[in-house]
Order: C-alpha cells, then sequence, then structure tokens
C-alpha cells in the first residue's frame, strides 16, 4: 500500500474512517436518548397544546434523524461522483442551518424572557442572529460551491471532504461564539440584577441551565474553530454537525424538562397557560407569577 498510496491518501482515507465512526456514534447516541425518553415525549407531544414553540421542539427534536440519515449515505455509499457529494453535502448543511436556527432561538427567548421581555434585548439578539446566519449561509454555500470535494482512491473506503482551507469553514463558527458570548453576559448580568427581586424556583432553572447550554455551544463553536483551522482532510468537519445536534438536545431536553416540571406542579393533563411572551419575573414571591413563567417557557398555551 505504501507503495502504491500516497501518505496524503492514506492520511485521507483514515480521516474518512474516522468521520464515519463518529456520526454512527452519533446516531446511536441519539437514538439512545430518543428511546430512553419515548415516554416522556410522547406525553408531551400528545397532551401539550400546538404553539410556535412546540413546533420549533417538534423540528429540533426530529430533524436530526434526516440529517444522521444523509450523512451515513455520503459517509458509507460507494460514490466516485464529487458533484453528487456537493448535492448531498449541501442537503446536510441546509438541516443543520434548520437544527441551529431552532437551536438558537429556544436560547434567544428565554434569554428574551429573562429579561422582562425588553424589546430593546430582543432586538438586538435578533440583529445579530439574523447577521450571522446570513454571513454564515453565504460562506458556507459560497465556499463549497468553489471547492471541489474528493474521494478516497483506496478501495472500500467511501465518502468524500473538501481539502482547501477556505474561510468559509470557520468564520460562521466564530459568529456563533460571538452570539454565544452574548448570550452568556446578558444572562450573567440578569441575573446580577433580578436575583433577589425574582428567586423563584423556574428562575433558577432557567438562569443555570442558559448558562450550561450557552457554555456548551461556545465550546463547541471554539472546537469547530480549532479543528478548521488546525487539521485537515475529513478531520476539520467531523465536530461541526456534533455541535448541531448538542444544542439541538440540549434545548429539546430543557423544554420537555421544564413542560413536565409544570404539569407535575399543577397535577393536570391539560394547562392552559400564557405564551411565552407573556412572561415576566417582576413580580417576587407570587405563586401565581411562579405559574405562569413556567407555563410561557414551556409554550403550553396559545
Amino acid at each position: 500500500m505504501e507503495a502504491k498510496y500516497s501518505a496524503d491518501d492514506i492520511a485521507a482515507a483514515m480521516s474518512l474512517q474516522i468521520s464515519s465512526y463518529i456520526y454512527t456514534s452519533m446516531a446511536t447516541f441519539w437514538t439512545y436518548g430518543y428511546i430512553c425518553s419515548l415516554h416522556e415525549e410522547w406525553t408531551f407531544l400528545l397532551l401539550s397544546r400546538w404553539t410556535k414553540v412546540k413546533y420549533l421542539y417538534v423540528i429540533a427534536r426530529y430533524v436530526p434523524l434526516f440529517l444522521f440519515t444523509s450523512h451515513l449515505y455520503m459517509n458509507f455509499t460507494p460514490d466516485e461522483n464529487p458533484n453528487r457529494c456537493l448535492v448531498l453535502n449541501h442537503v446536510c448543511s441546509c438541516f443543520s442551518l434548520l437544527l441551529v436556527i431552532c437551536s438558537e432561538t429556544f436560547f434567544i427567548l428565554r434569554t428574551y424572557a429573562l429579561w422582562n421581555n425588553s424589546r430593546i434585548v430582543l432586538a438586538a439578539l435578533l440583529t445579530a442572529f439574523l447577521a450571522a446566519g446570513v454571513a454564515s449561509v453565504g460562506l458556507l454555500f459560497g465556499s463549497s460551491g468553489t471547492v471541489p470535494f474528493r474521494t478516497s482512491p483506496i478501495p472500500g473506503i467511501t465518502g468524500c471532504y473538501q481539502p482547501s482551507d477556505s474561510i468559509g469553514f470557520f468564520v460562521p463558527y466564530v459568529l456563533l461564539s460571538a452570539l454565544e458570548l452574548g448570550l452568556i453576559s446578558l444572562t450573567l448580568v440578569r441575573a446580577l440584577q433580578a436575583w433577589r427581586t425574582a428567586n423563584t424556583h423556574l428562575f433558577a432553572v432557567l438562569f443555570k441551565h442558559n448558562i450550561f447550554y450557552y457554555a456548551c455551544g461556545l465550546f463547541c463553536s471554539v472546537l469547530n474553530v480549532l479543528a478548521s483551522l488546525l487539521l485537515h482532510h475529513a478531520y476539520k468537519a467531523m465536530f461541526q454537525d456534533f455541535q448541531f445536534i448538542i444544542l439541538a438536545i440540549l434545548a429539546t431536553h430543557m423544554h420537555l424538562y421544564l413542560w413536565h416540571m409544570d404539569r407535575h406542579l399543577h397535577g393536570s393533563d391539560t394547562l392552559t397557560l400564557i405564551p411565552l411572551s407573556k412572561i415576566s419575573y417582576g413580580v417576587a414571591g407570587s405563586s401565581s407569577a411562579g405559574s405562569a413563567e413556567s407555563g410561557a417557557v414551556t409554550g403550553s398555551g396559545s
């Protein structure tokens, strides 16, 4: 093999195999997590009311299934046509984009809720999110269309990759890192301002979960930036969808947890609660305010 194939060909083949193993592991992990929470999942889907937040949940929860299917097909199906790889990559990118939009929307809404529905905060977050999204879409789809895909010349090695160190591979994750830093900063500032006047259980849950989720998103973004700059072959892209999957899992699991917590507190299968846009933490120590907050974040209302 050493006489027939170059060291670069062997390294590329190893990167494709490791990438396939990672996607298979992620798909297994997601399937196992779904099976373990199947009862809670279907209880929520059948008993909660259909709202905009619930639609976001369904998209973020089930799009990974299509993303894994597309990627595993691309990784394990023998194909020597780079154009077909480009089409499949665009399909996977669309699923990834949909995932990150839904996940970040959850996080933006929670930060907006923590800030007493401040329109200034919401406008700033939406502006930053839209700017990062437009720039990321332009860079990802623009660079992938100009950078050719490659396949391994070694028999039995399937999958394809982009060998170029194009700027489009890491800039979107730099923008996501900036967005996550902004969300962390806003959450910390709000916690310092309102902790004494809004010391409810839901406020503590939102604060702790939000900080943990934003930190995970920031870590994954930095990891993808470093991988895109320092690694080669298929290695530099193997953590990209990992970030989107993790964010989607965290966002949906917190939403599911809050809904079941609210349902347990009320002891009712059919809740009629106010939507997220009505949430307010201005009343401290009020049980009715706490009920409204829980229903608002979980999106169980109209």
